[in-house]
Order: C-alpha cells, then structure tokens, then sequence
C-alpha cells in the first residue's frame, strides 16, 4: 500500500502518494515552501526531518537545493580525508556523508500532479521522464526535487544515449539502470579471446550474459559473431532497457533477453558476468549497479558457473580490485572463492581506469581509485 503524505495550505488540508526511489520514509512533518523561503531555514528543518513542500519558482528551487548542499558540505569539511585515515575507514566515512547528504537534500519535496505535471512557474515539462522512470501515472504523487531532477538527466541519457566504440553504435540506458559510461571494461570483453571451444565453432556457439543491464555486454558478444547470447538481470527496468538496446542495434535475431534470473536454462561455450564491484548495501536501485550486499551476485555466479559451462567453456568475470583497495574484499577472499566453486583461473586480462575520478585528488577516495585496477579473470572448471 503507498503511504500518502499530508499538508495543510491555509485552511485547507492536502494530500497524495508519497514515492521515493530510494526507500526514504515518509516525512513526518511537511511545511509549505516558496521563493521566500531562506536557505539557513530551509537547511534546518530538513535536518530535523521536516518535508519542505516547494510551491515556488522551479530554478529557484534548484538554487535552494544547491544553497543547501554548501552548508550540508560546510558541516562535513574533512569527512574521510585526513591523511591518517585508512581507505577502508574513509570509505564508510564518505558512505555515511553520502546518507546524510541524501536524507537532508531529499526533504526539498515538489507535487507531481494526476498526469505528472510540475506546476512551477518556469518547470520543464517532466511527464515524459516521470511516466519512463515511474510507468503510468496514479494520481497525485511527492517526490523529491533531488530525485526529479536524476529522473530528467536520465531521460536526457536515454534520448542521446551513450556512445559506446566497441560497438560502433549507442546504448541508450533507462532510469535505474547502470550506464556504461566506463568503457574499460566493455573494451575487455570485445577484445579478450574468445574460447576456443567457440572458434571452433562452425555456427560461433552461444554464450551467457549475466547481469546484462542495459545489454551493451551482450551486444558486444553478438557482433563478435557469438550465433546466440542469452542475457539476464533481475531488474524489470534493465530487462526492458536491454531489449530496446538489442532491437535498436539490430540484434534482436541474435539477443535473447529473459529474466529475472541470474543464470538461465541450459550451458554456454561463454558465461560473462559483470557484478557490482563493491561489496556494500546499496541506498536503493540506482546504486545497484555499483554496490552488491556482502558480494552475493559475485558469489552466487562462482557458484553456479561450473554447472553451466559447455565442456571446454570459460566464464569471463569482470571486476574491480576496487574494494582491495578500500579494504572491503581481499585478493585472497576472491581467489579462495574461486576454488571453492571447483574453478580455476586460466588467465586474467588488467586494464587501468580511464575515468576522471581516478584522478580528482580532492575525492577522499582518491588513494583508492588512482590504484584501482580492472580485471577480465577467464575462469575454467578445475578437474
């Protein structure tokens, strides 16, 4: 049942569904704000868990929002970066930032009319955006500015999609699903060899694409002549957005997206996996592609990887040492998984990132990332 989110204007009492991406409760106060509203104000009564309902100007309320990031950041000078803080530690200090952050910044609220109109003086039409990230629209609805504004930058991703070189094509993400915006690891799987098993192969085999998201992965596999790639997710957005994917790209005789499922019937020449590279519990499903709870996708692939692979397949793990780094995962744990799944490595490709972030200095995870590394471990079944 949704939760229904209440205020009062004048005399008048209102209301209407209360939606949050991110699992945030539903406020237990609400109070009416506008273009008079003062950023200190504003900045307190979200840190006490009031709701403030925006009725103003919509750049306006995108100035606020920003007014109050400063002082939230104002607050936290030095969170997680002393140079006597372990990685490990300034991970989960810079974690827990990002909550409150999130939590201060998310109670800047706006009213979603029946259709999604944003009835804001100088608001941009959003219905389109809503109804891409929301489905069809049920009447009244509250989210939070923050939230609105990911799900209009999702829908500008969406419509310009991301240009992608492994492919010679563009890869158009949904809302909520992981953007292969760090081409590193797309590069390495369009240039590892494949199995031989597939070369062999008079028809190119079929392989697996697990965890496929927007399915650039999958589209990668195709048009290296693989004859039938099986992906899968969990997620009914990323489901949908791979199948738009694949039929944009003309390779929907040759894509077969189903779900959700990690692993699909049958066994592969090729089973590719690319899971969340940080164990940790994500906030909610935009972070899902970045963070995994205690490594499970990571583990339940190891798992299941033996038992559906062709004779003479390999399965293609691409990971992060990312969490070494940070102290969450250990290279020992990660091999030692490895055997306990009756698997052994038969080679391991390295890239180095390519992204900004590995080199902002100012990232209080910036000793971490500069020594991040990515791997394409090729695994077999041990005997």
């Amino acid at each position: 049942m949704s939760a229904t989110i209440r205020w009062t204007e004048g005399p008048t009492h209102r209301h209407a569904r209360w939606h949050s991406e991110n699992g945030s409760p539903l406020p237990g106060r609400v109070t009416v704000a506008d273009d008079r509203t003062r950023a200190d104000v504003a900045h307190r009564l979200a840190c006490e868990g009031t709701a403030l309902l925006w009725q103003g100007d919509y750049h306006n309320a995108r100035h606020l929002l920003q007014a109050m990031g400063r002082r939230i950041a104002r607050k936290q000078p030095a969170a997680g970066v002393a140079d006597d803080t372990s990685p490990g530690v300034s991970f989960h200090l810079h974690r827990r930032a990002a909550a409150h952050r999130a939590r201060v910044l998310g109670r800047l609220v706006v009213l979603l009319h029946d259709d999604y109109t944003l009835a804001l003086r100088r608001a941009p039409d959003v219905r389109e955006a809503c109804r891409e990230a929301y489905g069809p629209p049920r009447g009244p609805v509250v989210v939070s500015l923050r939230e609105l504004l990911g799900v209009i930058g999702a829908h500008q991703w969406r419509v310009n999609g991301v240009d992608v070189p492994a492919l010679g094509g563009r890869v158009h993400p949904h809302y909520g699903v992981f953007a292969p915006v760090r081409g590193e690891y797309v590069d390495l799987v369009a240039r590892a060899p494949l199995p031989s098993v597939i070369r062999r192969s008079p028809g190119g085999g079929t392989g697996f694409d697990l965890g496929t998201g927007t399915g650039v992965l999958a589209a990668v596999l195709a048009r290296r002549g693989i004859r039938r790639v099986v992906a899968t997710d969990i997620s009914p957005r990323a489901l949908a957005c791979a199948r738009e994917n694949v039929e944009r790209l003309a390779l929907a005789d040759r894509v077969d997206v189903t779900g959700p499922c990690l692993f699909p019937g049958g066994r592969a020449s090729l089973v590719v996996c690319n899971p969340p590279w940080l164990p940790a519990r994500p906030s909610g499903p935009v972070e899902q592609g970045v963070y995994d709870t205690d490594g499970s996708m990571l583990r339940a692939f190891l798992s299941g990887l033996s038992s559906h692979l062709l004779p003479d397949g390999e399965g293609w793990l691409i990971l992060s040492d990312l969490a070494e780094h940070l102290g969450l995962r250990t290279r020992r744990q990660l091999l030692d998984a490895i055997r306990a799944a009756h698997l052994r490595v038969e080679d391991r490709i390295d890239v180095r990132p390519r992204h900004p972030r590995s080199r902002n200095i100012a990232d209080p995870l910036h000793s971490a990332r500069s020594a991040e590394t990515t791997s394409l471990w090729r695994l077999v079944a041990s005997a």
